[in-house]
């Protein structure tokens, strides 16, 4: 179980991600996983929330989408939501994704949607509640950077949810 957390803010766009990976409800296996990663030449930065090798294998795909529409972020994610939606394997992946570039901010669920969240912050995982609210209010209230604000909310969480931890990965759209 984990948290990952998307904070745009101005021309930044920042992704959070803790480390924690859980057995079950009752084990942590491993504290320092990195979830959150950029792609096309530091154009895209994207987050997995939900099983590790599911995860993987729907970045690869992300991946390939990405460089077969030449970056743009939202044809590839429509494609990859249509390969998730038809193929047999896919379909039984527990895993969802955060995508984002300087422009836009997307959500592909295990369902095969692309999601377009209302504001410019969105999160996923166990703890997304608990850094989706503390991002809402930095974004409203401070002047931190989108990538300050990120770590900031994931800190919060990770104090209120035992499913995140504080070894927190940030990466940022270059």
């Amino acid at each position: 179980m984990t948290t990952i957390l998307a904070v745009k803010k101005d021309d930044q766009v920042a992704i959070a991600g803790d480390g924690q990976v859980t057995l079950g409800e009752k084990v942590i296996m491993k504290h320092s996983a990195k979830k959150v990663r950029t792609l096309y030449h530091g154009k895209v930065v994207t987050g997995f929330a939900g099983s590790v090798s599911d995860a993987i294998t729907l970045f690869e795909k992300f991946e390939n989408h990405l460089e077969s529409s030449r970056g743009n972020l939202t044809r590839a994610a429509v494609e990859m939501a249509k390969e998730w939606r038809s193929d047999k394997v896919l379909k039984n992946l527990e895993a969802m994704l955060i995508v984002a570039n300087r422009e836009e901010l997307l959500v592909l669920s295990g369902n095969g949607e692309v999601i377009t969240p209302d504001f410019n912050t969105v999160a996923i995982g166990s703890g997304g509640s608990y850094a989706y609210a503390a991002s809402l209010a930095l974004l409203q209230n401070t002047d931190l950077s989108a990538a300050e604000i990120a770590r900031k909310s994931l800190e919060i969480a990770s104090e209120i949810c035992v499913f995140t931890n504080n070894h927190i990965t940030v990466e940022e759209v270059q």
